[in-house]
């Protein structure tokens, strides 16, 4: 990932012992949990470099952001750093454009819109290289098999 100062969330996972402290207070409160701990729980399996925490953080965030109307704000930063982790580039931009519209001079939110956006002309490159690809491999395949029955004739 590029080094961006304000974007260093997407790049700096919390130590496991620091990640085991969220969890557990997160799990003590059990079907009474609060959003507090929901949120720190949920920001601390969005910095992890495990997929399946990314996953279970922007889970938790995509709750708390449709039942905790005061706490959105909050959330929609976390929420498009978890979907750029996980490679939702669409779902990450959504929320980073919603947080931006609402405070346009967030760096953080800035940075990770430049992350966002190199991800997918990079990906949009390979995309079409592959393609690219494909379309040589089957060319050449066409022009040995009309060749191959050119000669049959």
């Amino acid at each position: 990932m590029a080094q961006l100062p304000y974007a260093i969330d997407a790049e700096t996972p919390l130590a496991p012992a620091e990640l085991a402290v969220l969890r557990a207070q997160y799990e003590s409160e059990g079907d009474m949990v609060g959003v507090q701990t929901k949120f720190n729980y949920a920001w601390g399996l969005v910095k992890s470099n495990a997929r399946h925490e990314q996953h279970l953080g922007v889970m938790l965030l995509a709750e708390i952001f449709r039942v905790s109307l005061e706490r959105r704000r909050e959330c929609l930063y976390y929420l498009a750093l978890g979907n750029y982790k996980l490679g939702n580039y669409a779902e990450a931009r959504k929320y980073n454009d919603l947080l931006l519209d609402k405070e346009p001079g967030n760096l953080q939110a800035a940075n990770l819109r430049s992350l966002i956006d190199d991800k997918v002309a990079k990906e949009g490159l390979m995309g079409v290289a592959i393609v690219s690809g494909v379309a040589v491999v089957a060319g050449i395949v066409g022009g040995v098999l009309l060749r191959n029955l050119g000669r049959k004739r």
